[in-house]
């Protein structure tokens, strides 16, 4: 069964606080699931980062793991920012399922302007090596684009990217998103694309079988009704 997003146009006069809506919500795709980034992720998002690859493509620093709990209480607190971990549905969709073993990445976003709060910045990175190249990067991109249109009023998404990053390059491109600058001192591309009706209809339209459900640690069970994307 499914029941309608409400796409609430003045959301984004809201402020900065609706962007942890998220925190008891549950995203189902096609082949990812997205759920909260809680502390039982934490360990093996850890792992994850201390590969000097993924350092390298999110330009980050290795932290400890205290630093790195640290973080996600202020990811899943900030007001700011609004941040999902991507699971494999196939696997999460095994009764006995723990999410920990069905992490495969994170997407975030994040509020860059605090006088512009229809602009956001987008981040995704597929952390497990085996399912790059999979589509699941697109799939992720899109919920989270139909996320950021219709909870939380955005209307302007920007990427940075590692100018070395030639594949999420091009698939952001591939979603509309346009060249705005490019930094060499940091190796970087920022793309950017601003939502406009014709843009939005699509990406609610094409991503209409999203489901959002009330989250539940481990449960790979519906939990309610669920949800379709729409205009």
């Amino acid at each position: 069964m499914h029941i309608f997003y409400n796409v609430d146009d003045n959301s984004q006069h809201a402020g900065y606080s609706i962007m942890k809506i998220n925190e008891n919500t549950l995203l189902e795709g096609d082949k990812v699931v997205l759920v909260p980034y809680n502390d039982h992720h934490v360990p093996r998002y850890h792992e994850w980062m201390k590969s000097p690859e993924l350092q390298l493509l999110t330009a980050s620093e290795p932290l400890s793991l205290e630093q790195e709990y640290e973080m996600q209480r202020s990811w899943r607190e900030d007001n700011d920012k609004c941040t999902f971990i991507i699971l494999d549905k196939q696997r999460w969709s095994e009764p006995a399922a723990q999410e920990e073993q069905c992490m495969l990445g994170d997407v975030n976003m994040f509020l860059t302007d605090p006088t512009d709060l229809s602009l956001a910045e987008l981040e995704i990175m597929i952390a497990e090596p085996s399912y790059r190249g999979k589509g699941l990067g697109k799939e992720v991109t899109c919920m989270m684009l139909c996320y950021g249109i219709s909870k939380l009023g955005i209307q302007k998404f920007e990427a940075k990217i590692g100018l070395d990053n030639t594949v999420s390059i091009a698939m952001f491109k591939k979603l509309h998103f346009q060249e705005l600058s490019v930094c060499k001192v940091f190796g970087e591309v920022t793309l950017g694309m601003t939502v406009d009706p014709s843009l939005r209809t699509k990406l609610l339209g094409d991503m209409a079988y999203v489901k959002e459900r009330q989250y539940q640690r481990h449960s790979s069970q519906p939990t309610g009704a669920g949800v379709m994307m729409t205009t």
